[in-house]
């Protein structure tokens, strides 16, 4: 009977490097379905919009700006 310890010592770094390249595809796959999901498309509807909003005043910005005295 083999030991946990002693399966993973027998995984070659090719065998290791083939599941990191399944994970990251499973992880490529599940994004492009989250992303070119037809039920998020208001979502993204309303940020693709965001760099054209205005950004909003400061509470400071309301008030005059302070002028400095030309006195010594």
């Amino acid at each position: 009977m083999a030991m946990p310890f002693e399966i993973v010592s027998e995984l070659s770094s090719g065998m290791i490097r083939g599941l990191g390249t399944v994970v990251v595809f499973v992880a490529f796959v599940g994004l492009t379905l989250w992303v070119f999901n037809s039920k998020r498309n208001p979502e993204f509807a309303e940020a693709r919009l965001l760099p054209f909003a205005d950004e909003p005043l400061p509470d400071d910005a309301t008030q005059e700006p302070e002028t400095r005295s030309t006195r010594p």
